[in-house]
């Protein structure tokens, strides 16, 4: 029986890899079933191995390659059709928009399921029956995730790594190493079942399992140290601020077009929510999106109602659109204020949400009636300065709700002690995209070894320390405020780069190489 059905296209080429790929999302957020990858990973590289042990005899008058590039689609097919579901929930908002959920439920992973058809298709014709070939796979596979995360302005969601969220142990080493390496150890941890089913000595399978065991410990036991070593070091490395932080989360449903009333009336619940003491030196940190429908400057005729409720001793922090009136250009922006409306801050988001805030080829999609998913038909335009915000001795490094998933966008030679992260998570609706758009969030902060501030309508707000551990945390559907004064820790800059990524890519390569060169 099961000779019949390794023999079987139908089997190979598309239900074990979709059904592989899709099991592979239970790994993440909210489930966090990270043992399947130990399962589906390998079983997708044997997959691949049995299409290509077939083309010699089976498949000999068939596309073999072309076998191997449909597995990896619908593998890929799965894994993004499962994990990213979540998308067609954004176009529910908009009248004009639901005729294009069947397309994004479809053509949204099957445009990102070609990354894993491309990796299925190079790794298929070189692997073997042997452990360089786990290190070949391992190498293809990470190569892949990052390719995915910066072509095409980039979507690097649901990396394998992320599947490790849950267990901040673990995720310590990421502030050595960066995200890309990490993604490249996990894996291949995730690849060496395949040992097992290899016909090589018993003595080079006890080996290769205990070096991944060691390796797996030896980042357990750092992260440890790490987290212990913080908590030692406490007192001399970080100052008890003076200031308290707040994070309001109203739980607004989307809106847009509202009127001056219900704007009113949103921010005075906003406001309720915020519980402003003016004794009290006080940063608000208000959600991306919470008063739609408005540019900041028309924002101002409700200045009377923010200087009423809060002292000079508050800063507001919140998303607006704001328009340049020199340029005439739109932008998705993060604003500080005072209690006089003044502006203390702006930082104008770079990394859009392609089809989301703007379109491409904006042209000719817009003569055939498209627009962006996000408030206006015109496309938002992106920031060029990635500025920080000053206060105090914060050195605050701002993010606007999709730029969190960008280990990349974090690189600067700025000092930062934390990241302030405002988003628009209603857009995901009770789905598992907030559980995941928050997993990203708890990556940077470790990798940055910042403090984290994140303020998510309808998602994760919370403070999570330099250790990717949660503070205080309001959950989805929870409204109200946490408050927390935040240490002021010693400025660090992140100035790691991928070298040393595409260094070990090489080594993998040439390792590989090496030991299946036929003489």
């Amino acid at each position: 029986m099961f000779k019949n059905i390794s023999n079987n296209r139908f089997y190979n080429i598309f239900l074990f890899p979709l059904t592989l790929g899709s099991l592979s999302v239970v790994s993440f957020e909210p489930i966090s079933y990270t043992f399947v990858n130990f399962l589906t990973l390998p079983l997708f590289f044997l997959i691949l191995l049995n299409i290509k042990k077939k083309s010699k005899s089976k498949y000999r008058k068939k596309p073999y390659k072309l076998n191997l590039f449909c597995s990896g689609l619908f593998f890929g097919f799965g894994f993004f059709l499962a994990g990213n579901f979540w998308i067609s929930n954004s176009l529910s908002f908009d009248k004009n928009l639901t005729f294009l959920i069947p397309f994004a439920i479809i053509l949204i992973p099957l445009f990102l399921a070609l990354f894993y058809a491309t990796a299925a298709l190079i790794a298929g014709i070189f692997i073997k029956e042997n452990f360089s070939s786990i290190l070949l796979f391992s190498a293809i596979i990470s190569t892949i995730d990052y390719l995915r995360g910066v072509m095409f302005t980039g979507f690097p969601w649901n990396s394998w790594a992320y599947s490790w969220s849950w267990f901040e142990e673990y995720l310590q080493f990421v502030r050595v190493s960066g995200f890309n390496i990490f993604n490249l150890i996990c894996v291949s941890l995730f690849c060496l079942p395949l040992i097992i089913f290899f016909k090589n000595e018993i003595k080079t399978k006890i080996s290769v399992t205990t070096f991944g065991i060691f390796i797996f410990f030896s980042l357990l036991l750092y992260g440890n140290y790490s987290i212990n070593k913080n908590k030692r070091n406490l007192l001399e490395n970080e100052i008890q601020s003076p200031v308290l932080f707040k994070i309001v989360s109203p739980g607004f449903e989307i809106n847009y077009g509202l009127s001056e009333k219900e704007v009113i009336n949103n921010l005075e619940k906003i406001i309720k929510y915020s519980e402003p003491n003016k004794d009290i030196e006080t940063v608000f940190i208000w959600p991306e999106g919470v008063l739609s429908g408005y540019y900041f400057n028309e924002l101002k005729e409700f200045k009377d109602i923010i200087k009423k409720n809060f002292s000079k001793k508050h800063v507001i922090i919140f998303g607006a659109n704001t328009l340049d009136s020199t340029s005439g250009k739109t932008y998705n922006s993060l604003i500080a204020i005072n209690n006089d409306f003044n502006k203390l801050f702006q930082y104008n988001k770079i990394k859009l949400v392609p089809f989301g805030e703007f379109l491409p080829a904006y042209n000719f999609l817009e003569k055939i009636g498209l627009k962006k998913v996000t408030e206006g038909y015109g496309s938002f335009s992106p920031g060029n300065k990635k500025n920080q915000f000053i206060y105090k001795k914060y050195f605050i490094k701002p993010v606007i709700c999709y730029e969190i998933i960008f280990p990349e966008f974090f690189y600067s030679n700025k000092n930062s002690n934390l990241i302030l992260n405002i988003s628009e998570d209603a857009w995901f609706g009770k789905s598992i995209g907030p559980h995941q758009h928050f997993a990203k969030a708890k990556f940077r902060a470790i990798e940055n070894d910042n403090y984290l501030i994140r303020s998510a309508n309808k998602g994760f707000s919370a403070f999570l320390d330099d250790k990717g551990k949660i503070i205080k945390i309001l959950k989805p559907g929870e409204v109200g405020n946490i408050e927390f004064k935040v240490p002021i820790k010693e400025g660090s800059k992140n100035t790691k780069n991928n070298l040393i990524f595409f260094i070990l890519l090489f080594t993998y390569t040439t390792i590989f190489l090496y030991f299946n060169n036929e003489k």
